[in-house]
């Protein structure tokens, strides 16, 4: 389900690029020399404002609706699908926890944004896939160990269809290791919004945010990865799944 664009869709977007595009280049760069002074987990509320600020500026609604048992004392592993570059944002806001991301170590090289995730902590995922895994429990530990909760996407790329594509093991296997439980968090509009081979940005959709309930890891083991992910798959599937269902 790919939305084509019209001469108007590509006027609007042009417009939304200078606003938003500019509000992303400078609040990067004030936030990376902010990290060089303060800890990112202290700045939360001005991250947190950032990402509300930079969703506003693509003229878009967000919604969120959060599973009670989250607790926002507990970390987590959260999990979402990946449909857009603004994924990260647009989930970001949901819950109070401090959340640091996994990139892979390619994007460190892009101006700005590569430069905010190095200053940030952001979790290289290494290039040399032989080793990323032990350099992934790695990270994930110390982040874990330092009181974070960690965001993931699972998939590894952007969807090119809008449905959720397959899962790879790896942050499941680190979380029965680590005993963090798992939120699963599906996001859904977004694709609609900017998708992957297009740069047209569209206004006017509403962007839904859901944070399911958590699923605990203690007592899994290695013969329990597969079921882990499928669990948690089936149900950021079926959110999008239902989503796609009434706008198709």
């Amino acid at each position: 389900m790919t939305a084509t664009s019209t001469a108007w869709d590509r006027i609007v977007s042009g417009f939304i690029w200078v606003l938003a595009g500019g509000f992303l280049v400078l609040s990067l760069s004030l936030l990376t020399i902010l990290y060089l002074f303060v800890k990112p987990d202290r700045v939360q509320p001005l991250e947190r404002l950032y990402c509300k600020l930079q969703l506003a500026f693509t003229f878009n609604k967000q919604t969120h609706r959060v599973h009670p048992d989250v607790d926002p004392e507990t970390q987590y592993i959260f999990i979402q699908n990946h449909s857009s570059h603004l994924d990260h944002v647009a989930m970001y806001t949901a819950t109070p926890h401090f959340k640091q991301g996994i990139e892979l170590e390619s994007h460190f090289d892009y101006p700005f944004y590569g430069w905010f995730m190095k200053a940030r902590g952001t979790i290289p995922v290494p290039k040399d896939r032989s080793g990323a895994l032990d350099a992934l429990r790695r990270a994930l530990r110390a982040e874990v160990d330092a009181g974070h909760s960690i965001l993931g996407f699972p998939e590894g790329h952007r969807t090119t269809t809008g449905r959720v594509g397959p899962f790879y093991d790896g942050l499941f296997r680190i979380a029965i290791e680590l005993g963090v439980p798992i939120v699963p968090v599906a996001v859904t509009g977004l694709f609609e919004v900017l998708h992957k081979g297009s740069l047209v940005i569209r206004p006017c959709h509403e962007i839904r945010v859901y944070v399911g309930q958590p699923i605990g890891t203690e007592g899994l083991t290695e013969d329990d990865v597969a079921c882990l992910r499928d669990r948690v798959r089936g149900v950021i599937a079926g959110e999008v799944d239902a989503y796609l269902a009434l706008v198709d």
